[in-house]
């Protein structure tokens, strides 16, 4: 804090000047660092201009790109089951249609030369459902294989503990609501099964949990032998591929719900996103108006200041009139 001493008739100390002095220097760095916040945008551009306000600005930073990453490891975990679902929804279609060809085939008004084209055309069919399955794939893993189960990170908790939503398409997963059958010929129990199992693996003989069923048995009807189109069999056939459909759909169902909590989580993110950007803009940003005034200020004091320097320099030379 400058003092206002003149230092009476001494010339070899000019106190005056000194605090004339001393506040060109004040005035000039406050000039500087109104210049820097303006320039910058930013009122803390060093952690001296606000110890604590620095401290929570790169913690919020610190938070925030965490939250960035989350929102795009959300957007991997929708494309999973975006293209899980498409995939599925093609297969259930297929399906159907081979639903379709075999009610057709049921009826007694067709001869055996058309109910074996319907079966040709079933069996190709069951070929593109198998397409399906091997080519739905996401980062190099098959995802109706039954082998699939993928964690996304979501969020981080208050200690910084990733939190994380899984996609589980594993051969187990109970969330399926597979119905148990209790056929002792059964080699896959469908509370246990895969999408694969129970819609295009045809080595299966217990196609989508009915006995009696190979899908591979589209491409053996003949004429001669009818096979699963055969009037004692073509009901089993309608059932199993009935139940095939029923369990596409409710995987689908399952992937539906991962989805929306997905959605869910990404809305929640970015409005995080946005409050974060919004507490950090707080603490760090300056105040362009504010930062002005206090320039006009410090460019005035620096004027007065230098007015003064100039006055307190000459002070020594009224002494000099005594010498003489």
């Amino acid at each position: 804090m400058p003092v206002a001493i003149s230092g009476g008739a001494r010339i070899r100390t000019n106190t005056p000047a000194e605090n004339a002095y001393n506040s060109l220097m004040t005035s000039s760095n406050a000039i500087a660092k109104h210049q820097l916040a303006i320039s910058t945008g930013k009122r803390i551009n060093a952690a001296s201009d606000d110890v604590a306000g620095y401290i929570t600005s790169k913690s919020l930073h610190s938070r925030n790109g965490s939250l960035k990453s989350a929102l795009k490891s959300v957007g991997d975990a929708k494309n999973v089951t975006s293209i899980t679902q498409d995939a599925l929804e093609n297969i259930g279609n297929l399906l159907t249609e081979i639903k379709n060809n075999t009610s057709t085939a049921a009826s007694a008004a067709l001869g055996n030369d058309e109910k074996v084209a319907l079966a040709k055309a079933s069996a190709r069919l069951v070929e593109q459902i198998n397409t399906v399955v091997e080519s739905t794939v996401f980062g190099g893993h098959k995802l109706l294989g039954g082998e699939y189960n993928g964690s996304f990170t979501v969020g981080f908790g208050k200690d910084n503990a990733a939190l994380s939503i899984g996609i589980n398409l594993l051969k187990g997963n109970t969330d399926f609501n597979f119905p148990k059958t209790d056929d002792a010929d059964q080699d896959t129990n469908p509370d246990n099964g895969s999408v694969k199992e129970f819609v295009t693996d045809v080595t299966k003989s217990h196609f989508a949990g009915v006995g009696g069923l190979n899908l591979g048995n589209f491409a053996t009807v003949t004429g001669a032998a009818l096979g699963i189109f055969a009037a004692d069999k073509v009901n089993n056939t309608l059932a199993s591929l009935s139940m095939a459909i029923n369990h596409v759909s409710k995987v689908a169902s399952y992937v539906g719900g991962v989805e929306n909590r997905l959605n869910s989580q990404e809305e929640l993110l970015k409005s995080q996103i946005t409050n974060y950007n919004a507490a950090i803009s707080r603490i760090e940003d300056a105040d362009m108006a504010e930062q002005q005034l206090g320039l006009v200020k410090a460019q005035f004091l620096q004027s007065t200041s230098l007015t003064s320097l100039a006055q307190a320099n000459q002070n020594p030379n009224a002494f000099m009139q005594l010498m003489r």
